[in-house]
């Protein structure tokens, strides 16, 4: 993985819709250079190719013509009728992370989104990916009011490293952003989670479980995840109440 060191910076990356079966089948080769997948856990090109024409978003970013990263989301719909956009994945090989391409893409969503006069985005993520959870909830301002445990099964991911595929589901109110009560709790993580998942599988594990545990009770209780903090040695995820809007 590239630090943001040696990340390559794009001066002004190409953001396109894609459409082509050239661009998805290259699109599909960055997913699996990213997550190491076996082919049975890849998105096909043809999925690509119907998420472009239901009203999905498919987008590709170039550098020096090759394409770097994309994003893929669908439409869904809600109990009450109410469509967003479900953002299946976002891909940045390994020597362009820290670049902000990531962000580039998430507005370039963002603002076709609210084109079509859709106000939210959702997407699932690994909340011991604490780095991803930081771009979320810290950076897009995104909130967290679901946990599903081992949503996916066991993955051919290399990123996994074999643990259960527990998601948190961001939900990203594009037009305003949830209005919340003051911070009322905390859910605590190891700064080094990466370097223990990698190391200390059985110890992951139970920081896993534990975290299910804390997040799922918080949520029945009516909290949300609403913000983070980083420190030295730990990584924390703030509680509140959403106040206003957006109930699910």
């Amino acid at each position: 993985m590239a630090t943001g060191q040696d990340a390559v910076k794009p001066a002004s990356p190409e953001i396109v819709a894609l459409t082509s079966e050239a661009q998805f089948i290259e699109a599909v080769g960055i997913q699996k250079a990213i997550w190491g997948f076996d082919d049975a856990d890849l998105l096909p090109a043809r999925f690509f190719v119907v998420a472009s024409k239901i009203g999905g978003q498919v987008f590709g970013a170039y550098h020096g013509g090759r394409m770097v990263a994309f994003c893929l989301a669908i439409p869904g719909l809600k109990p009450d009728g109410k469509s967003y956009l479900h953002s299946q994945m976002l891909g940045v090989l390994p020597e362009f992370r820290n670049s902000g391409l990531g962000r580039i893409l998430k507005m370039r969503q963002r603002d076709d989104a609210l084109a079509r006069g859709i106000e939210l985005i959702e997407w699932t993520f690994d909340p011991l990916e604490i780095k991803n959870a930081f771009f979320n909830i810290g950076k897009l301002g995104a909130i967290v009011r679901r946990y599903f445990r081992n949503q996916y099964g066991l993955t051919s991911s290399t990123l996994n490293t074999g643990l259960p595929t527990d998601r948190c589901v961001a939900e990203w109110w594009i037009r305003n952003e949830r209005a919340h009560g003051p911070v009322s709790g905390q859910i605590i993580l190891p700064a080094d989670i990466a370097f223990i998942r990698g190391n200390e599988p059985s110890r992951a594990l139970t920081i896993q479980s534990k975290l299910a545990d804390e997040m799922e009770s918080a949520f029945h209780r009516g909290l949300a995840v609403v913000g983070v903090e980083r420190a030295d040695s730990e990584f924390r995820y703030l509680l509140g109440r959403i106040t206003t809007g957006g109930d699910q």
